[in-house]
């Protein structure tokens, strides 16, 4: 989140002319100023950094002594917040071809097409490995440039420089370039390796040189990492008005004095969900599902459709004081249930094979539901097409933000208070999730299809 990053004094290197840099990194947002994954700085003219641009493309940046020296930007454009990059970064200006001092892999290709190409001199000393410069993750110079996503096993290298694949390999079974999470290295004297494995010390250097950073601002641990991607709020998704995406896209407010949805980056067509909401204001909020092949305008932000359970889909409208269930036509389904009060959570329970839904207010189901038994279930099933493509996610008004837990435990940067059980051991909830139903990730659905 903003105003949040690492940093970390440099002492002299091993060699500055030769250094590898690896990391996964998740954006939440496609801002129109930069994103800084690392930046080793001295001053405005001497300074390394490697950054998402403001028009979304991989940027290498070297200056020194006022020129510069390295400008290397991919062609290729990184928009999705929904998925895990692979970054590595391979410097060495000892090679004969220019080409070859500098170059850019993701998810285990490297970039080839630049839409800006300058490459180092031969033998040229990066801006990196002097106690003059200060290490910083996810900031440029402490001041500007914060990166808004999440990042997971940083890998620096001092001296030698590798290819993705001594980070990273192909999964034999899925094709998906997964982490090496112990890779063979030799780090040199300023290498680090941060796995950000400990929520108490995220800046603990893992490469045994005892590089560690010091963290500012508040660093939150999510279970949203490469090996297993969670669902978040996809901004993305156009809107009828602007919105706000905070706290790695969990949290929504939307500026729209109508109302405006925000839908999951992960879908599914089958298999039972659970996922919570925390609500500040309970007067106008939703929480459901919509099925989008039924209503793709919800993805096109056209016509008149703009919350869940309208139209195509199924939504609990927390009006605090007559709490109901909308349909697709936007008959109220239920009525008279139980009243919502501020900071309550409220938890949904879908069951895409019955075509049903559940939901409980600090952990009492509404209707007297009980979705292990589908007791007084909340029918789906004009609202949702069997096997169609079901999103999960929340609708409000202007002024009306909510916070959102896939599993991630969170509910903005406070930890659940008193963590559920959960039997398929996949994701962190406040209350308990029913039984067979599952957090909304890779790993539950790769579960699910192989079930």
């Amino acid at each position: 989140m903003a105003s949040t990053y690492l940093s970390k004094v440099q002492t002299t290197g091993t060699n500055r002319k030769i250094q590898t840099f690896s990391t996964w990194v998740k954006k939440c947002q496609n801002p129109s100023s930069d994103n800084v994954l690392f930046s080793s700085y001295y001053s405005a003219d001497e300074r390394l950094t490697i950054f998402f641009d403001s028009s979304q493309e991989i940027t290498v940046f070297n200056r020194s002594g006022g020129s510069n020296t390295v400008t290397l930007v991919t062609n290729r454009l990184f928009r999705d917040v929904s998925a895990w990059y692979h970054i590595v970064v391979a410097l060495d200006s000892t090679q004969a071809t220019a080409s070859n001092r500098v170059k850019i892999y993701v998810n285990g290709v490297q970039e080839t097409s630049f839409a800006t190409a300058i490459y180092p001199s031969l033998n040229e000393d990066f801006r990196i490995g002097s106690s003059a410069y200060t290490s910083y993750l996810g900031v440029y110079a402490a001041s500007s440039g914060y990166f808004d996503g999440n990042m997971a096993h940083f890998n620096s290298i001092d001296g030698t420089a590798y290819p993705a694949s001594t980070f990273g390999e192909t999964d034999s079974l899925t094709g998906i370039w997964k982490p090496i999470t112990s890779p063979s290295v030799t780090y040199g004297t300023n290498g680090f390796f941060l796995k950000f494995a400990s929520s108490g010390s995220m800046g603990t250097d893992s490469s045994g040189n005892s590089n560690n950073f010091t963290v500012n601002g508040n660093l939150t641990q999510t279970q949203d990492t490469p090996s297993n991607v969670f669902a978040t709020l996809n901004a993305l998704i156009p809107m009828r008005g602007t919105a706000t995406y905070n706290n790695g896209n969990t949290y929504f407010s939307s500026s729209y004095g109508d109302w405006d949805s925000a839908l999951s980056t992960i879908g599914a067509t089958q298999g039972k969900w659970y996922f919570e909401t925390k609500w500040g204001n309970p007067e106008q909020l939703i929480i459901g599902c919509v099925d989008v092949e039924k209503d793709p305008e919800f993805l096109s932000a056209q016509g008149t459709v703009g919350f869940l359970g309208y139209q195509g889909g199924i939504g609990y409208l927390g009006e605090a004081s007559s709490p109901r269930v909308i349909g697709n036509t936007g008959n109220n389904l239920y009525t008279g249930l139980t009243s919502i009060s501020s900071g309550n959570i409220v938890g949904c329970a879908i069951d895409l094979d019955n075509r049903e839904m559940f939901v409980h207010i600090n952990g009492t189901y509404t209707n007297s539901g009980n979705p292990e038994t589908r007791a007084n279930p909340y029918d789906m099933s004009t609202s949702i097409n069997s096997g169609g493509t079901v999103l999960m996610g929340v609708s409000s008004r202007s002024g009306y933000p909510i916070e959102t837990n896939f599993g991630n435990g969170y509910f903005g940067t406070t930890a659940v208070a008193s963590a559920g059980t959960n039997a398929s051991g996949i994701g962190i909830f406040e209350y308990d999730v029913p039984t067979g139903y599952r957090a909304l990730c890779t790993k539950s659905i790769n579960a699910q299809e192989y079930s």
